[in-house]
C-alpha cells in the first residue's frame, strides 16, 4: 500500500471484531513504528498495550471509575477544553454526524452517554495502547507524539488493522496506573484502541469531512 493510500483510507474505527493481533505481528509493526522522527531525535514517546486479561481488568476499572463519580483528571490539558469559532463548529459537526449515523437524537441523554461509554470500553477493540511522555514536557514535545501516533496508525491501515486514536482514555489515569506499568515520571496524552475492524457494524459507517485545501493551507511565491 502506498502512504497516500493509508492516508486516504485511514479513518477511526469504533467496532471490532474479538480477535487478537498475533503478538509477532504486533512486535513487527511497532518496531517500524519507532522510526518515527522527533525533535533532536529525543523519542519522547513510550507505549503501553494491554491485551488480554489485564485489557479486560482495565476496562472493569475504568467503568467503575467513571460511575463512581470521580472528576476527570488528565494530566495534560484535553485539546477540546477551549475550542472557539469554526474549531467548535467543526466539533459540534462531528458529534451530530456521530450520534446521527447511530440514530441518536440530540434529547436522548441516556443513549448518548452510554454511547459515550465506549470509549472507556475500548469500543470493543481487543488491544488498547496508551502513550505517554515525560510529565515534565509540554506542547512542543507533544508534537512528536502526535507525529509518533500518526506513523502507527498509518502502519496499522498497512497491514490491514483499524484503530482509534481516543483523548478520553487520558480522563482517568489511576485504573492504568494501577494495571500496567509506565516509565517513571510519564503522564499519558493519549490513547489508541485497535484490532480487526468489524465492517458491518453500525457504528463504524460514521464519516467525517475534511475542510477545502484553501481553508487550512497557504501558498506562497
Amino acid at each position: 500500500m502506498r502512504v497516500a493510500e493509508a492516508v486516504k483510507v485511514r479513518r477511526s474505527i469504533r467496532g471490532f471484531k474479538p480477535d487478537p493481533v498475533p503478538d509477532e505481528l504486533l512486535r513487527e509493526i511497532l518496531d517500524l513504528a519507532r522510526h518515527a522522527p522527533s525533535n533532536c531525535n529525543t523519542q519522547p514517546w513510550h507505549l503501553t498495550v494491554v491485551s488480554g486479561e489485564a485489557r479486560q481488568r482495565l476496562e472493569k476499572a475504568m467503568v467503575e471509575e467513571i460511575f463512581s463519580g470521580k472528576a476527570p483528571s488528565p494530566a495534560f490539558k484535553p485539546g477540546d477544553a477551549e475550542l472557539s469559532g469554526v474549531y467548535k463548529e467543526r466539533q459540534y459537526a462531528c458529534a451530530m454526524g456521530y450520534y446521527g449515523t447511530m440514530g441518536i437524537e440530540r434529547h436522548e441523554k441516556d443513549k448518548r452517554q452510554a454511547l459515550m461509554l465506549k470509549n472507556w470500553q475500548f469500543f470493543g477493540a481487543p488491544h488498547v495502547a496508551f502513550l505517554s511522555m515525560p510529565a515534565s514536557m509540554g506542547p512542543v514535545n507533544a508534537v512528536d507524539i502526535g507525529i509518533y501516533l500518526q506513523t502507527l496508525m498509518l502502519l496499522l491501515v498497512d497491514y490491514g488493522l483499524a484503530s482509534i486514536p481516543q483523548g478520553a482514555l487520558a480522563f482517568y489515569p489511576d485504573p492504568l496506573l494501577e494495571i500496567a506499568q509506565l516509565p517513571e515520571g510519564h503522564a499519558i496524552i493519549c490513547g489508541l484502541s485497535f484490532g480487526y475492524e468489524a465492517p458491518d457494524e453500525q457504528i463504524n459507517k460514521v464519516t467525517m469531512d475534511r475542510a477545502p485545501l484553501e481553508d487550512t493551507v497557504t501558498l506562497l511565491s
